[in-house]
């Protein structure tokens, strides 16, 4: 398969938005859904009063597609992507967007943009944003009566600029999701109420939060935008367990690879923050950075120093990513079903 790329130079892309050819919309009115269609249109034009604008009922997915070694355009793991909007939807009252409708729906936005696909190596990928939205006018608290799905590409480079090199996190003060809220969905909500406390960490010198759990701030939750994992001086691989933290895709995967793949001990529990002071690695998992390493977590000025350092990814992290990452690219077989396979 041969096809001309884009005159784009991958290597220095960073995680920004380039507008590709087309996009999918699909709208729901009178209790169904229409059939789809692809668009050149990138705008969305709304009135006013549309019940995304005054009560924020939006929720979205982010998935990747990518070139593999041996040439074929892949996404990885889609399915739960829709699984999970389905499940946001639900929690925002929005009618769910059928599951097989969602794959079709990357398909068709993933082979109109193919020449927007980074080639393989280049470390760039075609990120992929699926979101549903409250679109006639709402003026009274209550959920709107029709809504629009819309799935849109943009080839991306790493999401934290400078690669693998270690974070510096920051214990937060802010609570980034109630105990009985909508911290295990993916809102728009949820990311607006973190802007705040991004910008400060990043005003601090910081490059993340460290959430805590709001009930007790006593146990560890998730950062703004992705899931903790950490590596215990044992070799054990441990991810926070929480009712108000998002159910990611990647580490999910990762905790599989541990298990299957690297033959290591691995478990979602509880995770108190008195503990992380002993653990050896840590890490943040998400689908846009995959794993990005944490060198250090600073609590109100005192510093917890991983013993994997500020200079590369600890070893256990970096057999993950590389597994993973080995995974997607098709240089390791993958666990069925992992891999769609669009052209």
């Amino acid at each position: 398969m041969f096809m001309q790329k884009k005159d784009i130079d991958w290597g220095s892309l960073g995680f920004g938005y380039i507008q590709t050819d087309k996009r999918y919309v699909s709208d729901f009115k009178d209790g169904k859904w229409d059939e789809g269609r692809l668009t050149e249109d990138a705008n969305v034009v709304l009135n006013e009063c549309a019940g995304v604008f005054q009560y924020a009922q939006t929720v979205f997915e982010g998935l990747k597609a990518y070139t593999t070694e041996d040439g074929r355009i892949v996404t990885f793991r889609p399915d739960l992507n829709a699984e999970r909007l389905e499940q946001s939807a639900k929690r925002l009252e929005i009618p769910a967007f059928p599951r097989d409708r969602f794959i079709d729906a990357v398909k068709q936005v993933v082979s109109a943009n193919a020449a927007y696909v980074p080639p393989f190596g280049s470390g760039a990928t075609l990120y992929l944003r699926p979101y549903m939205m409250g679109t006639n006018p709402v003026i009274g608290v209550k959920p709107a009566t029709e809504y629009q799905f819309r799935l849109f590409a943009t080839p991306v480079g790493p999401y934290f600029k400078g690669g693998v090199k270690p974070l510096t996190l920051k214990v937060s003060d802010f609570d980034r999701a109630a105990p009985c809220g909508t911290g295990n969905i993916k809102a728009g909500l949820n990311y607006a109420m973190s802007l705040h406390a991004i910008v400060t960490a990043h005003n601090e010198g910081f490059d993340e939060n460290m959430y805590l759990d709001a009930k007790t701030r006593t146990n560890v939750e998730e950062t703004g935008g992705a899931n903790f994992l950490f590596v215990t001086k044992d070799n054990k691989v441990v991810t926070p367990k929480s009712d108000s933290i998002l159910p990611s895709i990647t580490r999910r995967s990762l905790v599989q690879v541990a298990k299957e793949y690297l033959g290591l001990e691995a478990e979602e529990r509880v995770i108190p923050f008195e503990e992380v002071k002993d653990m050896a690695e840590c890490g943040l998992c998400g689908t846009a950075a995959v794993i990005s390493p944490v060198g250090k977590i600073v609590d109100h000025g005192k510093e917890i120093c991983f013993p994997s350092g500020m200079t590369d990814m600890g070893p256990i992290t970096k057999k993950l990513y590389e597994t993973l990452t080995g995974i997607q690219m098709g240089k390791i077989k993958a666990p069925e079903g992992w891999i769609y396979e669009i052209m």
